[in-house]
C-alpha cells in the first residue's frame, strides 16, 4: 500500500497527464490513445502518441508483473508459515466432504444464551456504541486474523473457524480491552 501512495499516485498522474494531452494535442481522441498507450493499435506519426505507446510498452508489462510477484510471494510465504510436518499430510475423507461454515453473525447471537449475550452486549453495545454494522465487520476480521494463525493451521477449516470464534470471544470479554475493541486499536480508530 505504500508503495501505491509513494509511487503508484505520481505515475498514475504522470501517464494521465501525457494521455490527456496526447489525446488533446494530437487530435486522435482519447479512445485513439488509449488503443496506443494498451498497445492495441501502432501509433500514428505523432510525438505524443509516440511518447503515449511507449510509456504503454514499459508501464503495462510493469503493472501486470508487479501484481504476479506480489500475489507469488503471499502464496509463498503462507506455504512457508505452515510447519514441515503439517504441509504434506492427507486430511480424512471426512473432512474433505464437510463443507465450510460462514463467521457467526452477531445478530444470530441475540437470546441465544446468556454467554453469547455478554457478548453482544460488550463487542456491540459497549464498545461500539451500538453500531451493528462496524461490529460485524471487526468481528469478521477479527476471525479472519485469528484463524490465520500458525496456531490453527493444523486444523480443518471447519474446526479452525469454530476456535477462531471461541477465542475472539474470549478477546472481546477480556477486561483489558473493554474500552476499544482490537481491530479499532490496530485501525486506530476511536468508536
Amino acid at each position: 500500500m505504500q508503495f501505491f501512495i509513494d509511487w503508484g499516485i505520481p505515475i498514475g498522474a504522470g501517464v494521465l497527464l501525457v494521455w490527456t494531452y496526447s489525446a488533446v494535442r494530437s487530435g486522435l481522441g482519447g479512445r485513439k490513445v488509449y488503443e496506443v498507450f494498451t498497445l492495441i493499435d501502432e501509433p500514428p506519426n505523432h510525438l505524443t502518441a509516440w511518447i503515449a505507446s511507449l510509456i504503454g510498452w514499459l508501464l503495462v508489462p510493469a503493472l501486470i508483473g508487479g501484481v504476479a510477484g506480489h500475489v507469488i510471494a503471499t502464496r509463498i510465504q503462507r506455504v512457508k508459515d505452515i510447519a514441515t510436518n503439517n504441509l504434506f499430510t492427507v486430511r480424512p475423507m471426512s473432512q474433505r466432504l464437510r463443507p465450510p461454515r460462514l463467521i457467526t453473525l452477531l445478530g444470530d447471537l441475540f437470546n441465544k444464551s446468556l454467554e453469547d449475550q455478554q457478548v453482544l452486549d460488550t463487542y456491540v453495545r459497549i464498545l461500539h456504541r451500538g453500531n451493528w454494522k462496524t461490529a460485524q465487520e471487526h468481528w469478521e476480521v477479527l476471525v479472519r486474523d485469528i484463524m490465520c494463525t500458525a496456531e490453527l493451521a493444523d486444523l480443518h477449516r471447519a474446526d479452525a473457524l469454530e476456535a477462531a470464534e471461541s477465542i475472539s470471544r474470549q478477546l472481546v470479554l477480556l477486561p483489558a480491552f473493554k474500552d476499544i475493541c482490537l481491530v479499532c486499536a490496530v485501525r486506530g480508530q476511536g468508536t
